[in-house]
């Protein structure tokens, strides 16, 4: 009898990143119903048996594709050394821009995720786990805020980032996806102003050059 290693080789990993890479291509491309597992296949050059040594179905595949997508996009949009930690409406801006771009990269199978999520509860939940990082962040931040004289103390953390959020996320689907015309930087000032002026933001360089 053969026991295999449930230790994966190197050549193994390679295999796996390409199906998944390949996947992800055909999905973008194609969209989830129309992509077939030879297509898959074809596209990360291994035969049709060695794709099930990976993957049970081309749902599974999908789902590891997703779950990958949130965890980019979760990693491409954290603020970082992007902005200075001491400019509270300067990380809020940066924090727009890196969204809108990591949604940009990814709205298509955000959007295919959303479908699957229709019918299958799993899609669901890894959507939820999508924005309780965003939302997280969002609330860590302005309790920060707060904390330091420098937001509306009566708001609630959280209510306020589910709310802003999704302000974000609504005009990101329709200027990315439904074609609304804006220029990246304008719209990165609009979305940082409506969220600094939502919270009270006071005492930032970005509101005293407005002269608020």
């Amino acid at each position: 009898m053969i026991v295999r290693s449930s230790v994966p080789t190197s050549r193994g990993r390679r295999t796996r990143a390409a199906l998944l890479q390949a996947g992800r291509e055909a999905f973008e491309e194609h969209g989830y119903d129309a992509v077939r597992i030879d297509d898959v296949c074809g596209r990360a050059r291994v035969s049709h048996g060695t794709f099930y040594t990976y993957f049970d179905s081309k749902e599974a595949l999908f789902g590891e594709v997703a779950a990958a997508v949130v965890g980019e996009m979760f990693a491409a949009s954290a603020v970082g050394a992007a902005a200075d930690p001491d400019d509270p409406y300067a990380r809020i801006e940066a924090a727009n821009r890196l969204y809108l771009r990591a949604w940009a990269a990814n709205s298509r199978l955000v959007r295919m995720v959303e479908q699957a999520a229709t019918s299958e509860e799993r899609f669901g939940r890894l959507l939820l786990e999508l924005r309780e990082v965003f939302v997280r962040r969002g609330a860590e931040g302005l309790k920060r805020l707060q904390e330091l004289g420098l937001a509306d103390p009566e708001l609630d953390p959280r209510l306020t980032a589910v709310m802003l959020g999704g302000m974000v996320e609504h005009f990101a689907h329709v200027w990315l996806d439904l074609g609304e015309r804006a220029d990246e930087q304008v719209a990165v000032d609009h979305l940082t102003r409506l969220w600094a002026r939502a919270i009270g933001l006071t005492g930032t360089s970005g509101l005293r050059e407005e002269g608020a």
